[in-house]
């Protein structure tokens, strides 16, 4: 019903003659398939950049120069460094508003932290060798912690600044949990055979596997778009966007291999390595045609090809 109510508001706006042409448009099959725009992302001086999140025209990651990581922060037009005092190593992960958390060695282990502007604050689930913080939403963060007592280790976690609430997949080995967005939270789990991924709304988890893949990992979720990336059949990585039209696979032109991290709107970030450097990316997803253009598209095109054969008939 769509389709004809599509149809018959072109024959008014365009005429009766427009119509046939509407109908040749839509009996040909329509490319759904995202189209994407890369810009790199690198700190200058540094080796190699790996953005990680991002939230509106904000990137954060991190980037080594030598034998130093530390975080950044990039507005779109600078760089800015951020480091836990007295770390060693500092990695950003995930950022909303002010917020931005991730993880950091100080020679004792790994520890998350929670940056909002000013002031570094460190937590971690209580009796865990190490907690890895991924990604925040408001007052809630998630990332996965070490968990002693299982068999691989690892457990996802959901902390709302007050109490920590274990998340793990139904007979996973282990649960890897990367970003959430209101209720929803998305990550990896490992099935015995292979690394899959998983959205989990509440305490129900949905499997997410790009067909075809040996290995799928997701990690950037906004609104009902998911990003991530998978291990494809010659053990290359390539991003992939999955929403309600299904999984679309993409890789930075010319790169080896390309790894999606996070997405905020139209906008996705990540990695992706091109001979010996890595570098970040932003990608930014082309609006797709609406159908009342796509309509007009072919309206237009039916009258110029009519007005053609009736003047070489004359």
């Amino acid at each position: 019903m769509k389709r004809e109510f599509n149809v018959f508001a072109a024959c008014h706006l365009f005429g009766g003659v427009a119509l046939a042409g509407a109908i040749l448009l839509l009996a040909v099959p329509m490319n759904t398939r995202a189209q994407l725009g890369f810009t790199t992302l690198s700190v200058p001086g540094a080796d190699g950049t790996y953005a990680q999140g991002i939230a509106g025209n904000d990137v954060v990651g991190y980037y080594t120069a030598g034998s130093v990581w530390q975080g950044f922060l990039y507005n779109g037009s600078s760089y800015t460094t951020l480091s836990v005092p007295g770390s060693s190593a500092t990695f950003a992960y995930g950022i909303s508003g002010n917020n931005i958390v991730g993880y950091y060695a100080n020679g004792s282990g790994d520890q998350s932290f929670l940056f909002d502007g000013s002031s570094y604050t460190a937590f971690n689930v209580p009796g865990a060798s190490y907690t890895y913080a991924f990604d925040v939403d408001g007052n809630n963060i998630v990332g996965f912690y070490s968990d002693n007592g299982s068999t691989y280790g690892n457990r996802g976690f959901l902390y709302d600044g007050s109490s920590f609430t274990t998340l793990s997949v139904p007979g996973a080995y282990y649960t890897l949990a990367y970003a959430i967005s209101g209720n929803n939270i998305v990550g990896s789990y490992y099935d015995g055979i292979h690394d899959q991924g998983f959205l989990c709304t509440g305490s129900n988890y949905t499997t997410l596997s790009v067909p075809g893949a040996i290995d799928t990992y997701a990690y950037g979720i906004s609104g009902n778009n998911i990003v991530g990336y998978y291990i494809n059949t010659a053990a290359e990585a390539e991003g992939f966007l999955y929403n309600d039209s299904g999984y679309t696979t993409f890789s930075v032109p010319g790169a080896g291999w390309t790894e999606a991290y996070s997405i905020s709107g139209n906008n996705i970030v990540g990695y992706y390595a091109n001979g010996s450097s890595v570098q970040g990316f932003l990608a930014t997803l082309a609006p797709e045609p609406s159908i009342m253009a796509l309509l007009a598209i072919g309206a237009v095109t039916f009258l110029v090809n009519n007005r053609r054969r009736h003047a070489e008939r004359a």
